[in-house]
């Protein structure tokens, strides 16, 4: 069975997808899946860590809703499995214990608890030379375009769209 998707007229905003094998199928419908239960979970994180995050951002002076945003990004809302393995929401590298206890390597940091993890990834921001300067600056564009250009993402261009995106999709920002 094949099953195949056209290109659509210009006048619609989406470009079709062309599917040639079940196998294929099965994956994107799994993709697609995926994307909409982490879309889901979004609101539910938000709710869980936004206490957290406006606190460390009362004591850092870093946009809790940069905080959120990246932290939702990076570990898919809570259910990536560097969140769920790891305890770690930011994609920090670093040591972990997974290769003895689970025979998992990886080079994500490992925390004890989420706090743990928000905490780090404040200090390693608070690094960034870029930090004295934006320090109380609540705009997380200013913050986001800081941030990726500082190596914190492989992708620096595509990280700071998503986060802002993610930001503005969960409307963590006080200004909207």
């Amino acid at each position: 069975m094949s099953i195949k998707a056209y290109f659509i007229p210009r006048t619609m905003p989406t470009p079709a997808i062309a599917v040639t094998t079940p196998g294929r199928a099965f994956i994107l419908v799994i993709l697609l899946v995926a994307c909409e239960l982490a879309a889901g979970q979004s609101p539910r994180y938000v709710k869980k860590y936004k206490p957290l995050a406006d606190s460390l951002s009362a004591v850092y002076g870093i946009p809790a809703a940069i905080i959120l945003g990246v932290a939702i990004m990076e570990s898919g809302a809570g259910g990536s499995r560097n969140c769920k393995l790891l305890n770690n929401h930011f994609g920090i590298v670093g040591k972990n214990n997974l290769l003895r206890t689970k025979g998992i390597k990886t080079r994500y940091k490992q925390y004890p608890d989420a706090q743990a993890s928000y905490m780090d990834f404040c200090r390693v921001i608070k690094k960034k030379k870029f930090y004295k300067k934006l320090k109380d600056n609540m705009d997380y564009k200013l913050w986001a375009d800081a941030i990726s250009k500082t190596g914190y993402s492989e992708i620096p261009v595509e990280w700071k769209k998503r986060v802002i995106a993610t930001i503005e999709k969960n409307k963590l920002s006080a200004s909207q």
